[in-house]
């Protein structure tokens, strides 16, 4: 009996033994680095003080790039919530031979480099990119149109990165009901869209609830979006870390900028489950 209470321990060892090396130690480094003191000569000094942390609340330039990067968080996950239901339910329900090409079309962006994807919008949005180039040719404008380094832009360029992810966590969640369901409603007299409210919608919302989350999670680490189609004020928290790290080398106040974001991270999605959970979303559509 023993011995079979541990077997599954055994089969996990590989993949916790990765996890621990590749996540839970790396994170500790920077955890520790984020108390670590920075000499004026620029060497990082081993100490315990939370002069970091009190650096980044102190000044709100910190804060305003801390909230900005939230805010366009809930913006992309919103955007790609909307883009991405309705592309997924067309091919749930899509009978078309051609399905699997479509279902293709979409992971084809994932065989393409990030940054070439990101600095595809210069091609299209930039001064002499496709956009204004058309436009100058139908007569609409007589001079470019600056479409670039803003945060429309940003939003575009995360969308494009992140609404993949979104159309497959749904569509995935779509697959798993059971059309007998929407079979039965339907003999009961449900119309097309009374079947989708009553049934597939709500048993859709793990794959949604999942596509959110990683959606905000990954947007609000993404730093090359805002680097590269962004304006000075579009920095978002990545960015602030990178120039701190790459660009200053100052490791300890970069560390704790991590784990600044790192933790709210943690509060926001445990706020989430705790209170926004699919338990809850179910609870409402039964109590209607």
């Amino acid at each position: 009996m023993q011995e079979k209470a541990w077997r599954p321990w055994v089969l996990l060892s590989p993949a916790l033994s990765a996890v621990f090396m590749l996540l839970v130690i790396p994170v500790c480094f920077v955890v520790v680095y984020s108390f670590w003191l920075r000499a004026p000569s620029g060497a990082d000094i081993p100490a315990f003080q939370f002069g970091n942390y009190a650096k980044f609340f102190e000044d709100f330039f910190y804060s305003k790039i801390l909230i900005r990067t939230i805010r366009i968080s809930f913006e992309t996950v919103f955007l790609c919530v909307v883009l991405g239901y309705i592309p997924a339910y067309f091919f749930y329900r899509s009978k078309s031979r051609y399905k699997k090409a479509f279902l293709l079309l979409i992971m084809l962006p994932f065989w393409v480099s990030f940054i070439i994807r990101t600095m595809s919008w210069i091609n299209i949005m930039g001064d002499t990119g496709l956009i204004n180039h058309f436009l100058m040719q139908i007569g609409l404008i007589q001079s470019p149109i600056s479409m670039l380094y803003n945060e429309f832009t940003v939003l575009m360029g995360l969308i494009m990165y992140l609404l993949p992810f979104m159309i497959l966590n749904i569509y995935v969640s779509l697959e798993g009901i059971d059309k007998s369901l929407l079979e039965a409603a339907r003999s009961m007299g449900c119309t097309e869209w009374q079947a989708f409210r009553e049934v597939t919608l709500p048993l859709s919302l793990p794959g949604v609830s999942a596509g959110c989350l990683l959606v905000f999670v990954l947007t609000a680490g993404t730093y090359l979006p805002p680097m590269i189609l962004g304006g000075p004020g579009n920095d978002m928290i990545g960015n602030l870390i990178f120039k701190r790290i790459i660009g200053t080398l100052d490791w300890p106040f970069g560390s704790a900028i991590s784990v600044i974001l790192l933790f709210l991270l943690f509060v926001i999605v445990w706020v989430y489950n705790r209170y926004l959970g699919i338990n809850q979303i179910f609870k409402s559509f039964q109590g209607n």
